[in-house]
């Protein structure tokens, strides 16, 4: 079952108020997770989702959400932020595997960007809270 605080995306509201719930959920549900080498490489950071684009460049937002939903699918504290390529390839297998989410978003599509689109990620993000409703990891 879904820990820490989620919101619930259909409440009344325009497009605005649900975008600031779906990155509330996103931060919350990432919040405090470490990758090893983000300690080594970059000092004491950690995933730290501010936005719809930038933050989720590396794959890690991708596959700390992910995996704060399905632990054992992976072992988070082994993935590089330089590893772009297989962390998106990491989180989307996960979504789809796990959650049931089709893959909206190509891994050449977000390799290829140096910054992901934010009405691309928003719409994956919003898709992959509908699957782990549907599937009752999230209430």
């Amino acid at each position: 079952a879904a820990k820490g605080p989620a919101p619930h995306l259909k409440r009344a509201g325009g497009t605005a108020t649900v975008k600031a719930m779906l990155l509330e959920w996103c931060r919350a549900r990432t919040r405090g997770l470490t990758a090893p080498s983000l300690r080594r490489s970059l000092g004491p950071q950690h995933v730290d989702v501010q936005n719809f684009s930038g933050s989720w460049g590396s794959g890690l937002a991708f596959c700390a959400l992910l995996h704060s939903f399905f632990p054992d699918a992976f072992d988070f504290t082994t993935l590089e932020p330089s590893a772009r390529r297989h962390n998106f390839t990491l989180a989307f297998a996960t979504a789809e595997e796990r959650a049931g989410c089709p893959p909206l978003l190509e891994v050449e599509d977000m390799v290829r960007l140096p910054v992901p689109d934010a009405k691309c990620v928003y719409t994956y993000l919003q898709e992959l809270y509908r699957c782990l409703v549907a599937r009752g990891l999230v209430r």
